[in-house]
């Protein structure tokens, strides 16, 4: 019974994390039609019509969950790169299907300091900050372009929900990196939920390979070092390994980043047999683009620190219980005991003028039971806050736990809950996170500003660690800088190297 709990609960949870993209559970109607790549008959979930859709509707949320980063100059420079490899791709070739070519497509960089890169279907391509960070030069960055175009040229996700209608094993994901590194603070609840909103079927490990063939070619074709694409996946093996989080290639569905590592490289060499000159790398050019890029977490999007979560932005705090874990996205913080079996949610209700009814807003939900409620002044702010219960479909009851305060012109929702009969041992710090929240005015972090990566160029030869500020900033380790410019702690740096320190 309390494992069936347990269960019960860790779908509860995940099901409130995650922000559902409702367009990409469309009925499908598996049909054989050609291939835009292979010009092969293969069987699809959708439509070419449907696919389109389906990225176009999806876009809007994927800004909301992880949100645009905010530099127009680097979002631009990574949209002319993914338009000039379309010009050699599969949507610009005579002897595609009419339906297929001259498709519009996206390239967005998001503000997520995960490393990672995805595609929608229908042309939407997805960078994040964190993946620039770690990438070191212009030809790595078009092999990854290449490789999310080829999703969508090869129309992956269509496949996939074909053989979901044919009652194969289907797994919900889509990150094409992520699943190999861990996401940040690598947990496993936050992995969850940032695939999930894609709601499309992870690629098989054949997928995989046949988008890293589409990134070599489109690459090589413009020209590109391709094989700089190993060196990427050899750094992206090296954070997997640090993350701890390395997954074991016959328990993953994307090819282990050391075989991508070989692979990329042969690939790119059969290109340079067919005639195709690959000599450009652009590294200065790349580097000058991310000098100062944000690095790691957003201090000022709200962070935790010894037991309390702070927002300097919005200039509050609020105490995080013991033994509970801080997911902090764009739409919400999520704290989730380490048994994942109570949970708090914290976020802005934009919708109601006043506590009282924003309580009563959630009370009011078909199948809430309320069992009390009455107005509160926690550290004499105006709020309001009630107990209720819910009945789910399986017969697990909750208890709720709901307070709404005004805030400096905002309404703040805490909810926590979990299963009824376990609500008495969590109730107390349920309350105690809503009771603790108040103004925020350390003014060390009132000001703190977040990481960026400063570019500077070596005035003399030495190893890499020798380049190293004593001061690094807090939590970033010698080896993860090292990382980030895809060399060795005690590697030889030549004078006149660019290389990426954090500073704060």
């Amino acid at each position: 019974m309390v494992k069936a709990q347990k269960n019960t609960m860790k779908a509860l949870i995940k099901s409130t994390i995650l922000i559902v993209v409702t367009s990409l559970v469309l009925p499908s109607c598996v049909s054989i039609q050609t291939s835009p790549v292979s010009g092969n008959k293969r069987a699809y979930g959708y439509s070419w019509e449907q696919e389109l859709q389906i990225g176009k509707d999806a876009d809007s949320e994927i800004i909301a969950q992880y949100g645009l980063y905010d530099d127009e100059e680097l979002s631009n420079y990574v949209n002319e790169l993914g338009q000039e490899l379309l010009r050699v791709s599969h949507f610009n070739r005579e002897d595609t299907p009419s339906e297929y070519r001259n498709t519009d497509f996206t390239f967005r960089v998001l503000a997520s300091p995960v490393v990672n890169a995805f595609a929608l279907p229908g042309g939407y391509v997805y960078v994040t900050r964190g993946l620039l960070a770690h990438l070191e030069n212009e030809a790595q960055l078009m092999v990854v372009l290449g490789h999310e175009i080829g999703h969508v040229a090869a129309r992956h996700a269509s496949q996939r929900a074909a053989e979901q209608q044919f009652g194969q094993l289907a797994i919900i994901g889509g990150a094409v990196l992520g699943e190999s590194i861990g996401l940040d603070g690598g947990n496993i609840l936050q992995l969850s939920s940032q695939t999930a909103q894609l709601l499309f079927l992870s690629y098989s490990r054949d997928d995989e390979r046949e988008s890293d063939q589409l990134g070599v070619e489109y690459s090589a074709m413009k020209g590109y070092k391709a094989s700089e694409g190993g060196e990427f996946f050899r750094s992206l093996k090296r954070i997997s390994e640090k993350s701890g989080y390395n997954i074991p290639s016959h328990l993953s569905s994307h090819p282990d980043p050391g075989e991508r590592e070989e692979n990329i490289p042969r690939l790119a060499n059969e290109w340079s047999e067919k005639g195709y000159e690959q000599t450009i790398v652009d590294g200065d050019e790349y580097l000058n683009m991310i000098d100062n890029i944000m690095y790691g977490d957003n201090p000022r999007e709200g962070f935790e620190r010894n037991g309390i979560f702070y927002h300097p932005d919005l200039k509050f705090q609020f105490p995080v219980p013991a033994g509970f874990n801080v997911i902090n996205q764009p739409s919400a913080v999520i704290l989730v005991n380490e048994n994942q079996d109570a949970v708090v949610q914290f976020s802005i209700d934009n919708e109601s003028s006043t506590p009282e009814e924003s309580v009563k807003a959630f009370l009011n939900q078909e199948g809430v039971n309320t069992l009390e409620q009455n107005a509160t002044q926690p550290n004499g702010l105006t709020g309001y806050e009630a107990e209720a219960s819910l009945q789910q479909e399986d017969g697990t009851s909750l208890t709720i736990d709901i307070t709404a305060l005004s805030y400096n012109g905002n309404i703040y929702n805490f909810l926590g809950y979990t299963t009824s009969d376990q609500f008495g041992a969590y109730q107390s710090e349920f309350n105690s996170v809503p009771n603790g929240f108040e103004r925020l005015v350390d003014s060390s972090i009132l000001n703190i500003q977040p990481v960026r990566l400063e570019l500077i160029k070596t005035t003399r030869s030495g190893s890499f660690s020798s380049f190293l500020p004593s001061n690094l900033p807090l939590n970033i380790e010698p080896i993860d800088v090292a990382i980030i410019n895809q060399v060795q702690l005690e590697e030889n740096i030549p004078s006149g190297s660019w290389i990426k320190i954090p500073r704060q």
